[in-house]
C-alpha cells in the first residue's frame, strides 16, 4: 500500500452536514477497497483567487490514506462524477510526509 493525500473542494453552499455525509461516503469507499484511513482534515470555507464554476469560495477537505493505486483511481473517478465536488486532486506522497501534514497545519 502507498500513502496518498486527497484534497477535495466542495460547493460552499452545501450545509455542513451534507459535506460531512459526502466525506463519509468517500471514506467508506476507500475502506471498502481495503485502504487504511489516516487523518481527515476539514479546513472549512476558503475564498478562491478566481471564480471556479461560478463560485468564489469552497469548502476544503484533506484526506490521507494508505491504499492500492486501484482504490485511489476509483475514488478519483467517483469524485469527478460527484455534483457537489467543484475540484479534487489525488496525490501520492512520500512516506516521510504521511501523517505530518495535519500536524503542520495546526490541527
Amino acid at each position: 500500500m502507498r500513502p496518498y493525500e486527497v484534497m477535495v473542494i466542495f460547493d460552499a453552499e452545501l450545509e455542513p452536514e451534507a459535506v460531512r455525509a459526502a466525506v463519509d461516503r468517500h471514506v467508506e469507499l476507500l475502506k471498502s477497497k481495503g485502504a487504511e484511513l489516516g487523518t481527515v482534515d476539514h479546513w472549512g470555507k476558503r475564498r478562491f483567487a478566481y471564480r471556479l464554476k461560478h463560485r468564489w469560495e469552497g469548502y476544503y477537505v484533506v484526506i490521507q490514506a494508505r491504499a492500492e493505486p486501484a482504490a485511489m483511481d476509483e475514488l478519483g473517478r467517483v469524485l469527478s462524477l460527484a455534483d457537489e465536488v467543484l475540484r479534487h486532486k489525488v496525490l501520492r506522497i512520500p512516506e516521510v510526509v504521511y501523517g505530518k501534514t495535519a500536524a503542520a497545519s495546526g490541527s
